[in-house]
Formats: structure tokens, C-alpha cells, sequence
């Protein structure tokens, strides 16, 4: 796709401060060419080959710490402990057809790049990692300087895990994992993150998935998102389970983000009823499916684990019986997740 900067800039003029930064990353030169992974998918061993991607579980954890930001680290947890309880489940998951796993733990609240990477060579999972922060619960995840830096400066970090990798890992990030909490409107906060992501997005063609909830949330940040000139085609509205007005999916749908129907390791009834709505609406085309299952807690190694598995083994079955047919499955397993997460800019 391409675009000019001076049409990109006319798209923003809504939004004073957010065209004053455009112009200033614009100045800046850090609207590049295409990288070299542009069109791929990154997983943390690398480029994954999408064809031979398998099915998908695109909302998954292996280890979430929910201490807060200025306590989490990985000094919190032993990543042989780790390996040793969350190695069967992965090997489970692969066992019922599942071959790319989405981690959807962002920074400061668990994100163990090594140990992932660890996992995939243990498992022979394609297992992908993020970028961003994690602002919802009333701000408990995010890091001082979250407050401090404008919505370019966090940009401008979470690019560099892209272009650098992560720390000292050499492990780049596969897409942008944001949350905001759900006020009507946003917050300030929030709003500042969701910026820096479609920043981000501008620069390195990384897909945001923000865990949202309600629809009102969720339209707000795709607003957010227009006013930068991204398409909504790169947006994931993550927890969409959550919205009681089933209505709300299609415009989302007609709006053109992805909607992700995860949770399927916690209830299952209500989700179904979601599924059949997408089907019976022909939405199908813009749907993701996965548990938002996991995961070992630092605070809790003892705790229960819930599996990866329900989708391929139970679910999938119980769609065939009712009438999905196979290439209906195949989309939202397999060629819905590429679509979703391959890197590529997606701009108005």
C-alpha cells in the first residue's frame, strides 16, 4: 500500500496534538521504507513460515505475574521451573494440531522473551511475543516512565524492541499488545497508549491487540487510530466476548478491525451463541478464536493450570456437527491469524 506524506497529514486534521506529532516523526524520517520483514510473521526464533503455520491459538499465556510493575521481573521466577510445568500443555496443544502459539503477555506483567524462546525449541511451537504496554486495571502494569513520555517516546521504544530486539535477546516482537481500561470516553492514559501504538504501527506494520472489553472502548480506540491515518484492519479488538450487544460485531466488522472471541478456556456456552451469530451474520472473515488459557504464576507455582486445548479437541467437532463446514474452520484457525498478524503497514 502506499501513501504520500502529505495526504497522510491531511487525514489529521481532527486532532491538533496528534498531527504535531505526526509532523514531527515525519520530520524525523521515521516513516521508513519496508524492512526486510515486512509481509512476515516473527515469532522469538524468527521468520515464521506463514504457509506452513497450522492451525492457530492467537490469545494464549505461559506465564502471567500480577504483582505490578515495580515488583515483576524475572528474578520472580525460575525458567526451568517454568519449562518443567508449562512444557506438557504446549506438547498437548501440538498433539491436537495446534502448530503457532500467541503469547499475549505484554511487558511488565510477565513477558520472559528467553524463556519463550526456550519453549519453542522444546515444544516445536512457532510462538510469538510483543511489544507495548498494558494499561487497564487502573494503570498497575505500567512502568514510571508510562507517566512521563509522550506517546512518541514510547512509540520510539517499542520500534526499537522491533529493530534491535528485546533487551539483550536478539528476540524481536510479532505484534503490539496494548489495553486500555474501559471509561467512556478514555482516559488521558489510556489514549496516550493507543497513540504510541498506531505510532508503532506506522513505522513497523506490527498488528495492535489491545484487551478491550466493551464495544464503546473498542470504537473509541479504532477513532483514535483514524485520526493517525492507520486502518482499522490493524487493530485486534481483544476480549470482544465481553460486549452483551451482539449488533456491535457487525460494525466492527463493517469497520474492518479483527475481532477476538477469546476466553474459550473459561466459558464456553455464551461464546458458542457469539460464534453463531458470525456464522449466521457472515462475519466469519474478521473473527479470532483462542482460550486466553495459561499459566504459571509466580506468586502461586502450585496454582492450576488450564489447558490449550479445548478448541482443536472439542470445540472444532462440535462446529462440524452443527454445520460449519471445514473451510469455515480453516479460516479462523489458520488464514484468519496470518491475515491478522502478518507485518504490514495498514494505513487509510
Amino acid at each position: 500500500m502506499s501513501f504520500t506524506i502529505p495526504t497522510f497529514l491531511e487525514k489529521l486534521t481532527r486532532n491538533a496534538t496528534i498531527r504535531a506529532v505526526a509532523v514531527i516523526m515525519t520530520l524525523a524520517g521515521l516513516i521508513a521504507c519496508e524492512p526486510d520483514y515486512y509481509g512476515e510473521v516473527l515469532g522469538v526464533k524468527g521468520v515464521i513460515d506463514s504457509e506452513r503455520s497450522g492451525n492457530w491459538l492467537t490469545h494464549e499465556h505461559i506465564l502471567v505475574d500480577f504483582i505490578g510493575a515495580e515488583m515483576t521481573g524475572s528474578h520472580r521466577w525460575n525458567p526451568i521451573d517454568v519449562r518443567h510445568k508449562m512444557l506438557p500443555y504446549l506438547l498437548k496443544a501440538e498433539s491436537v494440531n495446534i502448530q503457532t502459539f500467541v503469547d499475549a503477555t505484554p511487558n511488565y506483567l510477565g513477558r520472559d522473551p528467553e524463556l519463550l524462546r526456550e519453549l519453542a525449541s522444546d515444544s516445536r511451537l512457532n510462538i510469538i511475543t510483543n511489544t507495548g504496554l498494558y494499561a487497564a486495571r487502573e494503570y498497575k502494569y505500567l512502568p514510571e516512565y508510562a507517566f512521563e513520555e509522550t506517546a512518541e517516546q514510547l512509540a520510539n521504544r517499542w520500534i526499537k524492541e522491533l529493530t534491535d530486539g528485546i533487551g539483550e535477546t536478539g528476540i524481536r516482537p510479532g505484534f503490539i499488545k496494548i489495553s486500555v481500561n474501559a471509561d467512556q470516553p478514555l482516559k488521558p492514559l489510556d489514549k496516550k497508549i493507543v497513540i504510541a501504538a498506531g505510532l508503532t504501527h506506522i513505522e513497523t506494520g506490527l498488528t495492535i491487540a489491545s484487551h478491550t472489553g466493551p464495544a464503546h472502548a473498542a470504537f473509541e480506540q479504532l477513532d483514535i487510530l483514524d485520526s493517525l491515518g492507520v486502518s482499522s484492519k490493524a487493530f485486534i479488538w481483544v476480549h470482544a466476548q465481553q460486549e452483551e450487544d451482539y449488533s456491535s460485531y457487525k460494525e466492527a466488522a463493517a469497520r474492518g478491525c479483527w475481532i477476538s472471541l477469546d476466553g474459550w478456556g473459561w466459558e464456553q456456552n455464551d461464546h458458542y451463541k457469539r460464534l453463531i451469530y458470525f456464522k449466521t451474520n457472515k462475519l466469519m472473515d474478521q473473527l479470532l478464536i483462542s482460550h486466553d488459557a495459561g499459566w504459571y504464576d509466580p506468586s502461586n507455582p502450585e496454582s492450576k493450570v488450564t489447558p490449550y486445548n479445548y478448541i482443536p479437541k472439542d470445540l472444532v467437532p462440535k462446529m462440524k456437527y452443527d454445520g460449519f463446514d471445514i473451510a469455515e474452520i480453516h479460516q479462523i484457525l489458520h488464514f484468519n491469524p496470518i491475515n491478522a498478524f502478518i507485518i504490514q503497514r495498514r494505513l487509510k
